[in-house]
């Protein structure tokens, strides 16, 4: 195969929507982990559930990685 076949790499998501997903995945990430830390406070320590804790923390976890992912392209660094 020659090179000059060879399709460029290119991005699966438009560089234009990264300063929408990283605003709306951040904001729902730290929605989602001010609706976690509320669950802890006001439940008493035998009235939570593991998993209800568990969803919550998953959910805010992966929102502000992808979230965070998001920033870091929109600023140019590329990883």
């Amino acid at each position: 195969m020659s090179a000059d076949r060879i399709s460029p790499l290119g991005t699966p998501v438009p560089q234009e929507l990264y300063p929408l997903l990283a605003t709306v995945l951040l904001s729902g990430g730290a929605l989602f982990t001010g609706s976690f830390f509320l669950y802890e406070v006001s439940k008493t320590k035998h009235s939570r559930q593991l998993k209800t804790e568990l969803i919550l923390a998953l959910i805010a976890s992966v929102l502000l990685g992808l979230g965070t992912l998001f920033l870091l392209l929109w600023t140019g660094v590329y990883v």
